[in-house]
């Protein structure tokens, strides 16, 4: 039997910017780009690899998406004890929302792990 999944509170995620990008592309029943900075922390002294990740992104408007995928932006980094991964990517929203997720993987020893990310505002600024 597989081993559970835990959550790995050594392991952070910090959101480090967030920043209105209007010269994105968007789609037109989307127009609003957000770039996103994350930086995933070990605190930990083990090395852990980011496997996957989940979003779950809320418009004040009540439509919620579910992002899932493999990696993070392609990638599956081995994070060292006391080392950090960062990278950014953005989402598209028709209006205000709010942003939050999780991050999965493992431990050298294959423990299965997740991470949460903190809930962050995508806020549009009244000049747009």
């Amino acid at each position: 039997m597989a081993d559970a999944i835990r959550e790995f509170q050594a392991l952070r995620v910090k959101v480090d910017d967030v920043v209105y990008m209007p010269s994105l592309d968007a789609p037109a029943e989307k127009p609003h780009p957000f770039v996103y900075f994350i930086s995933i922390h070990n605190e930990s002294d083990e090395p852990v690899v980011i496997r996957g990740r989940k979003w779950v992104v809320r418009e004040d408007g009540g439509e919620v998406t579910v992002v899932e995928g493999d990696g993070v932006v392609g990638q599956t980094p081995l994070i060292e004890p006391g080392g950090h991964f960062s990278y950014n990517s953005y989402h598209v929203v028709a209006g205000g929302a709010t942003a939050e997720g999780a991050f999965f993987g493992e431990t050298a020893e294959g423990g299965r792990i997740f991470s949460r990310i903190p809930a962050f505002r995508l806020e549009i600024p009244d000049w747009a």
